[in-house]
C-alpha cells in the first residue's frame, strides 16, 4: 500500500513537471507568447491547489478509496485531452483536467497514512511519501527532455496516460479502504465551515504555513532556474539536468535523516533543524554571488543545503498539521495541500515578473519564503515532544 501512496503522491507533481522543457516548443508549435505558453505550468499548479480542497472533505466523507480512484481516472482523461490538443486553449484545458486529477494523491495519501498509523510512526511515513512526492518530479523534467529528443511533445502525455492507467488498475485491485469513521458532509458551506475551524488553531496555522513556504521555496527554484541556467551562467540547457542531480538527492538524504530520526529527537525539533539549514543554504548562495562567483555549482550547491533542510523539515511539518484533527485529517491534507501548491503557483508567477537578468531575485524571494516559514513554525508553543 505504502508504494501505491508514493506513486499516487508523485503523480500529479510528476504530470505538472514533466512539460517543463516542452514549453519552448508549444510557443513555437502554436506561435504564441511565452506568457502564454507559461500558462500550461501556473495554471495547472493552480488547479492542483484548487482540487485539494475538494478531495479531502469528499475522502472523510465518502472514503478515501473511492476518491482515489476518481482522482486517477480523471488524471488519464486530461492527459488523453493534451494528447489530443490541436490548439492552446484545447491544451490547457487538458492540463487543468490532468491536473486536478492528479492532485488527489497530494491529499489522500496522508490522509491514508493517518488513518493506519499512529502520529509517531505517521512521521517516518510521510517522509518517504514526500521524498517521492519532491523527487520525482525532479527528475521528471529530465524524462520529459528525453522524450523530446526522440520524439515530439505528445509524447509526454502518452506516458503520463499510460502510467496513471496502470497505477489505477492497481489501485482497483490492491487499495484498501481506511476510513473508519466517515464525517458527514453537508455541502460547501460546511467544508469552509471545516476549513476555518482548523485555521481557528494555531497550531495547524502554523504547521501548515511552515509546510506552504517550504513548498515556495523549492517551486521558486525550479520556476527560474532553467531560465537562469541559460541567461545568467550562460550555459548550454542541457547541463541544467547535470547539476540539478544533487537538489533531489540533497533533499533524499534530509528525508532519510527526518525517518532516521524524527522519532527520537521530536517534531518540533526537527522541524527547527531543518529550517535553519534550509535559511542557510540561500545566504550561502547569496554570498557566493555577491563576492563574484558567478558558476552553476554556486548555485546548484548552496541549495542541495536548502533542500537537504527542506528534506527534514517538511515531512514533520506535514504530519504536524494532519495529527491535530485525526478526525478531519483529509481535510487538514487537502487545506495543507491547497496553501503549498496555490502560494506557489503565486511565487512562480512572482519570480518569472521579478526576474531582471540576475539570481538575486530568485534567491531573495526564496530567502524571504524560508524565513516566512520558520516564523510560522515559531508560532507554535508546545513542548518539544509534542
Amino acid at each position: 500500500m505504502i508504494l501505491l501512496l508514493a506513486a499516487a503522491s508523485a503523480l500529479g507533481p510528476v504530470a505538472m513537471q514533466i512539460m517543463l522543457p516542452a514549453i519552448p516548443i508549444v510557443r513555437e508549435n502554436f506561435g504564441i507568447s511565452t506568457g502564454t505558453a507559461q500558462l500550461t505550468l501556473s495554471l495547472s499548479m493552480l488547479s492542483i491547489a484548487l482540487a485539494t480542497l475538494i478531495y479531502g472533505p469528499l475522502s472523510d466523507r465518502f472514503g478515501r478509496r473511492p476518491v482515489m480512484l476518481t482522482g486517477i481516472a480523471i488524471t488519464v482523461l486530461g492527459s488523453g485531452l493534451c494528447m489530443l490538443a490541436g490548439s492552446i486553449e484545447w491544451l490547457i484545458a487538458g492540463r487543468i483536467v490532468q491536473a486536478a486529477g492528479g492532485a488527489v494523491g497530494l491529499v489522500l495519501a496522508r490522509a491514508i497514512v493517518r488513518d493506519v498509523y499512529d502520529a509517531a510512526d505517521a512521521a517516518g511515513i510521510i517522509a518517504t511519501l514526500v521524498m517521492v512526492m519532491v523527487v520525482m518530479p525532479m527528475i521528471s523534467p529530465l524524462v520529459g527532455g528525453e522524450l523530446l529528443v526522440r520524439y515530439d511533445w505528445h509524447s509526454i502525455f502518452y506516458l503520463v496516460a499510460v502510467v496513471a492507467l496502470v497505477m489505477l488498475v492497481a489501485m482497483v485491485k490492491f487499495l484498501p479502504e481506511t476510513l473508519t469513521g466517515p464525517v458527514a458532509f453537508t455541502g460547501v458551506a460546511s467544508m469552509l465551515r471545516g476549513f476555518a475551524s482548523l485555521f481557528g488553531s494555531r497550531v495547524f496555522s502554523a504547521y501548515a504555513f511552515n509546510v506552504a513556504f517550504i513548498s515556495v521555496v523549492f517551486f521558486t527554484f525550479i520556476s527560474a532556474a532553467p531560465e537562469i541556467m541559460v541567461s545568467v551562467l550562460k550555459r548550454p540547457p542541457n547541463e541544467y539536468g547535470y547539476y540539478f542531480v544533487m537538489v533531489p538527492a540533497a533533499f533524499m538524504v534530509g528525508n532519510y535523516v527526518a525517518r532516521s530520526l524524527s522519532k527520537r529527537m521530536g517534531i518540533l525539533r526537527m522541524i527547527a533543524m531543518g529550517s535553519k539549514l534550509s535559511i542557510a543554504g540561500i545566504v550561502i548562495a547569496l554570498l557566493l554571488h555577491v563576492a563574484g562567483f558567478i558558476h552553476p555549482l554556486a548555485l546548484f550547491m548552496p541549495v542541495a543545503l536548502t533542500t537537504f533542510g527542506n528534506g527534514i523539515s517538511l515531512p514533520n511539518a506535514q504530519a504536524g498539521a494532519i495529527n491535530e484533527f485525526p478526525n478531519m485529517a483529509g481535510s487538514a491534507s487537502g487545506l495543507t495541500g491547497f496553501l503549498q501548491m496555490g502560494l506557489s503557483a503565486l511565487a512562480a508567477q512572482l519570480v518569472a515578473l521579478l526576474f531582471n537578468g540576475t539570481v538575486y531575485p530568485m534567491l531573495l524571494l526564496m530567502l524571504v519564503a524560508s524565513v516566512i516559514s520558520l516564523a510560522s513554525f515559531m508560532l507554535i508553543n508546545q513542548p518539544e515532544d509534542r
